[in-house]
């Protein structure tokens, strides 16, 4: 449970509707199945370069904008980032939560027996009996071709059963979700250079209250699950389209492909949940933001150099993190543009 939460609320508006009758399924046009991705990239490839934040003092955060998933073949040409990484003083991480949990290790040993199961439905109900009948003959269709004969996952929560549909689809489509952060992990703990988390951190201090909670408490994830449904049948081939731009460096395309919104009916179906209400997840989004930019505004005082990791989505949003800093006075400069031509930001 510490782990799965921060996950589906950092990587990913329902009203439920009416139960399916059965487990049969409903035909399902044929057309309505999924749009391949375009022929991904391989073999060594640049990636995109690194904004440039800088202080008044004239500090420097270098931030690389990270996406996923990326082409599966591709092998990232590091040289340049890492040289840079080497230089500076401290790695600030991306942005997310963490659960803090108030448990020694035998504390934590009598946990895990409880977290058996923490995926499915409560009350053992299936999935097709929480989820509409047109969804369900989808979820069918879409998992026949992605996922194959998996009876468990039928007694998942739709939240649940919808990201694992989604990675199927993209390790099938020649992408994965591993991204080039461990890379630069590595080569920080190889050069001794501090890594710092930029987490929004939260304290439970009951977990097992929190695990019993969520196992017998229904998420209002179905429009979650419509959500993943129709990334899977409709916007593979933009997730193609986005990592292949990440891979060679257009800027411009990853502009005019902008991450939508896909994962607000996910985070919201937890961050609205009883028991996430408990913990104070009101407005998540809003509280890890400002982690990261504290975070970065400390950094950017300390340290001569900084090297940190942001999705490139909010990188490229007008008003996303970078641009925060740069209504704070900071000086700001994307990766294509010319140094020369760049102006301080006001």
């Amino acid at each position: 449970m510490m782990r799965i939460l921060p996950i589906l609320l950092c990587s990913l508006l329902a009203a439920p509707g009416p139960s399916a009758a059965s487990g049969q399924a409903l035909p399902v046009p044929p057309a309505s199945v999924t749009t391949l991705a375009p022929v991904m990239v391989s073999g060594e490839q640049p990636g995109p370069g690194l904004w440039k934040v800088i202080s008044p003092e004239g500090h420097v955060l270098w931030v690389l904008g990270t996406l996923d998933p990326l082409p599966r073949d591709m092998r990232w040409q590091s040289r340049d980032v890492l040289q840079r990484l080497g230089q500076s003083q401290e790695l600030l991480l991306e942005p997310g939560i963490k659960l803090h949990a108030k448990l020694g290790f035998f504390g934590t040993l009598a946990l895990l027996p409880r977290l058996i199961g923490i995926r499915n439905n409560p009350d053992h109900a299936r999935l097709a009996e929480v989820v509409p009948p047109a969804d369900y003959a989808r979820w069918q269709a879409l998992k026949a071709r992605y996922i194959g004969h998996d009876g468990k996952v039928e007694r998942w929560r739709p939240l649940f059963a919808g990201f694992e549909l989604y990675k199927a689809a993209i390790k099938r489509a020649g992408m994965d979700r591993k991204g080039v952060v461990p890379i630069l992990l590595k080569a920080a703990k190889d050069k001794g250079i501090p890594r710092t988390p930029t987490n929004y951190v939260l304290t439970v201090d009951d977990p097992r209250a929190l695990v019993k909670d969520f196992k017998r408490e229904r998420l209002d994830d179905i429009a979650c699950f419509e959500s993943m449904l129709d990334r899977v049948q409709t916007d593979v081939a933009r997730m193609g389209t986005r990592a292949n731009a990440w891979a060679t460096g257009d800027l411009q395309a990853l502009r005019e492909l902008a991450g939508r919104a896909d994962d607000i009916p996910c985070v919201d179906a937890v961050a609205g949940a009883g028991f996430a209400r408990k913990l104070g997840l009101e407005d998540v989004r809003g509280k890890v933001r400002q982690a990261w930019l504290a975070q970065a505004r400390r950094a950017l005082a300390a340290n001569r150099d900084t090297f940190a990791l942001l999705s490139i989505d909010e990188a490229l949003r007008p008003d996303g993190y970078l641009a925060a800093l740069a209504a704070d006075g900071y000086t700001v400069e994307a990766p294509d543009v010319d140094e020369d031509a760049a102006a301080p930001s006001k």
